[in-house]
């Protein structure tokens, strides 16, 4: 597999339940180690003996350290996308208040959960997500804005949604650097900034 590629593939697609169990427990593993060491600490060896697996079991999967990540940071993107979807289903009953109250609340709860996402974050790899994938989360916005709004149009409503998220990514790295009893105070300050520009945006 060429790391120029856009969309790198493991090297043998598992195809049992028991192949899928083993290639979970890898990425599940790579999270841990990296949450714990950092990402140029935790090496290929690492997350094998985290996982209970051979050196070589990870590499019948995983060709190097930079297509695990990739496959760790898409998984992490598609349990996002699945929760933002949750979220913009349900948007509808809320005020747009409501709706960024729970949009924060989704991202703290979701960082918690994975402590290696936000090291990832700052990662560069070899490899990038095609323009679909990346524009899948503004458009889950931009629907959602023109429930709120639904004189928008669907260039204004992806241009809201974009800004929206711009802003919204912006608060990962300096809620990654501020000290745990920061965390709360800055999370307020981001949802003062989005609600407003929302409540101006949405009318």
């Amino acid at each position: 597999m060429s790391l120029s590629s856009d969309h790198p593939k493991v090297r043998r697609i598992p195809q049992q339940e028991r192949a899928a169990r083993r290639v979970d427990a890898l990425l599940d593993a790579a999270g841990d180690v990296i949450a714990e060491r950092g990402f140029d600490a935790a090496t290929m060896t690492a997350i094998a003996e985290r996982a209970g697996a051979s050196i070589g079991a990870v590499y019948q999967y995983f060709p190097n350290k930079d297509a695990l990540v990739f496959a760790l940071r898409t998984r992490y993107g598609d349990e996002m996308d699945a929760q933002w979807r949750a979220l913009g289903e349900a948007a509808h009953e809320w005020s747009v208040d409501e709706l960024v109250e729970r949009l924060f609340a989704l991202m703290i709860d979701f960082i918690a959960a994975r402590p290696a996402y936000l090291p990832l974050l700052s990662v560069t790899l070899n490899f990038r997500r095609d323009a679909a994938a990346r524009n899948r989360l503004r458009g889950r916005f931009a629907e959602l804005f023109q429930r709120y709004s639904p004189a928008l149009s669907d260039d204004d409503a992806f241009r809201v949604a974009e800004v929206t998220l711009q802003v919204v990514k912006s608060l990962n790295p300096l809620y990654a650097a501020a000290k745990p009893k920061d965390r709360k105070a800055l999370v307020d300050e981001y949802r003062l900034v989005v609600s407003s520009y929302l409540a101006a945006r949405l009318r």
